[in-house]
């Protein structure tokens, strides 16, 4: 535990570094991705025939509803990043072959590096999905009720997509180039954490097991239930935690699978690939 506290202040201090040198590269960054939120909204969430801008704005609920499913799958689409692409660059700058000498292990390293990456990002969504609610006139019910609930759903989610993530990273370590499958991966959560909604059940019976599998689904179904309708049915009061799709509890039950999966995973591949030596060789 101190090992891996010790390399999260590591990386804390780097990150923090970074971003006071480069500070104009973080604003920019997200006035740009504030700027593209706001066109694919308007381009994809409203009526091909609707060309009135004013009209368009004023369909807060599902402008909001597509920012939040865009900005949950572009932090699952980046957390898997940093296991897929991440070792690759890590691996080809030798990088990867230092950690590897680090006496926390490459597990701890890459915890260390997704948990402040992660919460930096949940930092910065946080603040673009304001910024969309205000824009489209919408309100966020980022309540003190529904404070605790959402910390134990980003937990929860952080969680489930970080074991994830490690599964693709061992992967990576024994097949090297898989660029195109990591890419598809990412794609199939980024396009399930917009179209996630507790009509779920309402899909066939194959989609929706496939649907439940995946980290990403649930937890983007309780985030919206959250966050845009305050945990209220038909103007009624019902905790995200007895939601009737019981999406909370898939959430929990995959939560456990994927990270003891993920990382069992990645230590089992990460063995092989160095009795192999075949670590850095990509």
């Amino acid at each position: 535990m101190m090992s891996f506290l010790l390399v999260v202040k590591a990386e804390l201090v780097r990150t923090w570094i970074v971003m006071r040198r480069y500070w104009f590269r973080t604003v920019t960054g997200m006035a740009i991705s504030y700027g593209m939120l706001i066109m694919f909204i308007i381009g994809f969430v409203n009526r091909p025939e609707s060309v009135d801008v004013p009209a368009n704005f004023a369909d807060a609920g599902k402008a909001t509803n597509w920012a939040l499913g865009f900005i949950i799958g572009m932090f699952a689409f980046g957390v898997v990043g940093m296991f897929s692409q991440g070792l690759q660059t890590m691996a080809q700058s030798g990088q990867l072959e230092q950690l590897c000498m680090s006496p926390h292990g490459l597990v701890t390293n890459f915890m260390a590096r997704t948990v402040v990456g992660s919460i930096s990002n949940i930092l910065s969504s946080a603040v673009l999905l304001w910024l969309i609610s205000r824009t489209f006139h919408d309100t966020l019910h980022a309540t003190d009720e529904n404070f605790l609930p959402m910390l134990i759903l980003l937990t929860l989610t952080f969680a489930n997509v970080l074991g994830f993530g490690f599964m693709v990273g061992g992967l990576v370590l024994v097949f090297k180039q898989t660029g195109q499958i990591a890419i598809m991966i990412r794609l199939a959560l980024f396009a399930l954490a917009i179209a996630a909604t507790d009509k779920i059940a309402e899909w066939n019976v194959v989609a929706r097991i496939v649907a439940h599998i995946m980290p990403i689904t649930d937890a983007a179904i309780c985030l919206k239930y959250v966050l845009i309708q305050g945990q209220k049915i038909d103007g009624r009061f019902c905790s995200v935690f007895w939601h009737p799709s019981g999406a909370f509890w898939f959430l929990l039950g995959n939560c456990l699978f994927w990270t003891l999966f993920g990382i069992l995973c990645f230590r089992v591949m990460e063995n092989w690939s160095r009795s192999k030596g075949t670590l850095g060789a990509y």
